[in-house]
């Protein structure tokens, strides 16, 4: 394919990126988002605390083995492109938004740690579970994703749920 085809379909670099961000993000080509996905309103569903935690682990680490590559061309470009450095917000806030629900669902079955609102929940998890955590410690640091995997269903669960009486 030329590059004059690619710039007409898509008229940015960020536009560019921003598709195959989404297309790594959902792992194939379904419109919808991944707040519509079967497996993030499994976790929504889910009553059990430490299984909705564990299961959004387990999901969590397989949609960053796809997004990491993407997601440093996205945030490496992002310091000298403005439109890249916009998409990396969203990219963010979107993922706060998706972690908020989660958190949202814990305290909906009084699962949340007593004494910890919403938001701040919202902002534990999403720093947990941020794929910048994966980029460090897979990326950099030569963790495996099943040990992620484990330290953040851990964590959360340590840092999230009431402590069990």
């Amino acid at each position: 394919m030329s590059s004059k085809t690619v710039y007409l379909a898509f008229t940015t670099k960020a536009a560019l990126l921003r598709a195959v961000w989404d297309l790594a993000l959902k792992g194939d080509e379904d419109p919808d988002a991944v707040a519509a996905r079967p497996w993030y309103a499994a976790v929504l569903a889910e009553p059990d605390g430490e299984k909705k935690l564990r299961t959004l682990a387990r999901e969590s680490v397989k949609v960053k083995q796809r997004i990491a590559p993407i997601l440093r061309v996205i945030r490496s470009a992002g310091d000298t492109d403005d439109d890249l450095a916009a998409l990396g917000h969203l990219i963010d806030t979107d993922f706060w938004a998706n972690q908020r629900a989660v958190v949202e669902s814990l305290h909906a079955t009084r699962s949340l740690r007593r004494g910890l609102g919403v938001d701040r929940g919202a902002d534990i998890l999403w720093t947990l579970n941020h794929p910048d955590q994966w980029l460090l410690l897979v990326g950099q640091r030569g963790w495996t994703p099943a040990e992620f995997e484990r330290w953040l269903a851990d964590s959360a669960c340590f840092h999230l749920l009431r402590p069990a009486k």
